[in-house]
């Protein structure tokens, strides 16, 4: 096993030509993998698995990635080049608001992506012309290439963040069977208890008076909040 002081070459550093049966291919193997994840998560993921989807050999894969460390940065590379980027205009925010949407239906529609970007930083070459973009964007407004880029990541952040909220609140429904509804039922006598306790009055007036907009509608107010005030940061 290679160590710490002798990693193995970056996938992106090999020459990935084909050089056996069109049956095994590296696209075919990622989008088999993609495939696998969506359906059944990333632990259902393993060598084995992918060439017995494919009717192939374990070994034939492994001539074309070495790890499976090295077939999620694949796997992320190829859904961030799938993400279609907004035509360079004169409302950056508008731009980077766009993004960030294609971002969060990324996430969602493949519920496992979120915890592969929060596990490690990908540098395949859609992800690079990604934030290329992202970083060009911003480099309108500002010629500090410190500030766009503190700029993208907290953009980058708010989208992993609400996304991963909204996918955990998924994970407990899926898990404990439970509607919303069912859920709200089986947590009530336990919150109401803390309403009449009378301890807590803010999170009462939560409770009992707040609204309860839908995943989408707290995303888009984040997002609005975060562009006013990135972009009162780079005016001033």
């Amino acid at each position: 096993m290679p160590s710490a002081k002798n990693p193995p070459t970056m996938v992106w550093m090999r020459d990935r030509t084909a050089r056996t049966r069109p049956v095994v291919t590296e696209e075919k193997i990622v989008r088999t993998a993609i495939a696998i994840a969506d359906a059944e998560g990333l632990d259902a993921l393993s060598m084995r698995r992918i060439a017995a989807e494919m009717g192939s050999g374990t070994t034939s894969l492994y001539r074309h990635v070495a790890s499976k460390d090295e077939l999620f940065e694949l796997m992320v590379d190829t859904i961030i080049g799938e993400e279609p980027l907004p035509a360079a205009g004169g409302d950056w925010r508008a731009e980077l608001a766009a993004i960030a949407r294609r971002q969060r239906a990324t996430l969602l529609l493949h519920p496992w992506f979120a915890h592969q970007l929060a596990r490690r930083p990908a540098l395949g070459p859609n992800v690079i012309a990604r934030a290329d973009h992202q970083l060009g964007i911003v480099s309108r407004v500002t010629g500090d290439p410190t500030l766009a880029a503190m700029v993208v990541d907290t953009i980058n952040t708010h989208v992993l963040g609400a996304v991963s909220a909204e996918l955990a609140e998924l994970e407990v429904r899926r898990r404990t069977g439970m509607t919303e509804d069912e859920w709200r039922g089986w947590v009530g006598a336990y919150v109401l208890k803390v309403v009449e306790s009378g301890r807590h009055p803010h999170f009462n007036r939560r409770v009992l008076e707040a609204g309860d907009p839908d995943p989408a509608t707290r995303f888009e107010f984040g997002l609005e909040c975060l562009l006013t005030g990135i972009e009162a940061a780079l005016r001033g």
